[in-house]
């Protein structure tokens, strides 16, 4: 919590310093909002990721034979839009997924399903782009989210008790960041973003062997300061330089960019997946 407060006042000081109104950050990736569905939508997401990164990914309309149903189990069942993996459940067999199809109610969020990455471990990659220029990226991590149960395929979070996360920055030279950055920066323009992606190395993912499960890109945390092995001053550090870098990239938002009323149509919406999360689980 501490930690999210410091992201959040270090910006505004910021904002203030460089003369932005901090409200204007609900507007950096507002290009992607989907304003009919009134969300950021992992199906809009999920058409930027190039083919051989992408799972297999479709809404779930029900039980019904004219829909679509997984091929194979298991499956990973999500919100289309959500943070912290809230509402996120492995599904093992269509008799779990006709379960938590039960549950649901009318005026709940619309589910997707989407194949299960076989890979072994899971990186996240955290970056804001330079102001100057499209074609760098000024702030970039790559976390690793570990797990200490026996579960093969979690649902990670911050909220999962046996999630934890470790720095991977030591790992890799100034060459091998600079591929990741470049790979995952050529998605999409975003001006700030997180990426899931599992592969079964640093190594496979240097390689593009991976397949990319999320991005988030409303209010991403860099997960790096979670890391147990950063140091408080490492953290102010990381802290200040990205949030002075994020107050220029919304700077840079070009004056003739549609404005939309994103913060108040994401907090309908994170108010209802959260009522709905609670009753899933009483």
């Amino acid at each position: 919590m501490l930690i999210r407060i410091l992201l959040v006042l270090s910006y505004i000081v910021w904002c203030c310093r460089f003369l932005i109104a901090p409200w204007k950050y609900f507007q950096l990736n507002a290009n992607y909002f989907n304003e009919h569905r009134h969300l950021f939508s992992k199906l809009d997401m999920d058409l930027l990721i190039p083919e051989k990164w992408r799972l297999t990914q479709f809404v779930d309309q029900g039980a019904g034979q004219r829909h679509k149903q997984p091929e194979h189990y298991p499956v990973f069942l999500k919100p289309e839009w959500g943070q912290n993996s809230q509402g996120v459940c492995r599904i093992d067999s269509l008799q779990a997924l006709q379960e938590h199809r039960k549950q649901r109610t009318a005026n709940g969020p619309r589910y997707l399903i989407q194949a299960a990455a076989k890979a072994k471990r899971e990186f996240e990659i955290f970056y804001i782009p330079s102001a100057k220029s499209n074609q760098s990226t000024a702030i970039i991590s790559v976390t690793e989210t570990c797990n200490n149960s026996d579960d093969e395929m979690p649902v990670n979070g911050i909220y999962n008790q046996n999630t934890y996360y470790q720095s991977c920055m030591s790992l890799l030279s100034t060459e091998q960041i600079q591929k990741i950055e470049a790979m995952f920066a050529s998605i999409g323009p975003f001006k700030i973003a997180r990426y899931c992606a599992r592969a079964d190395s640093l190594e496979a993912l240097l390689e593009e062997q991976f397949f990319i499960i999320e991005i988030n890109v409303y209010v991403p945390m860099p997960l790096i300061l979670l890391t147990p092995d950063m140091s408080f001053k490492a953290q102010l550090k990381f802290v200040f330089s990205s949030m002075k870098q994020l107050a220029l990239v919304t700077k840079d938002i070009p004056a003739s960019q549609a404005v939309k009323s994103v913060f108040f149509q994401k907090l309908q919406c994170a108010r209802l997946l959260k009522s709905i999360t609670k009753k899933e689980l009483s």
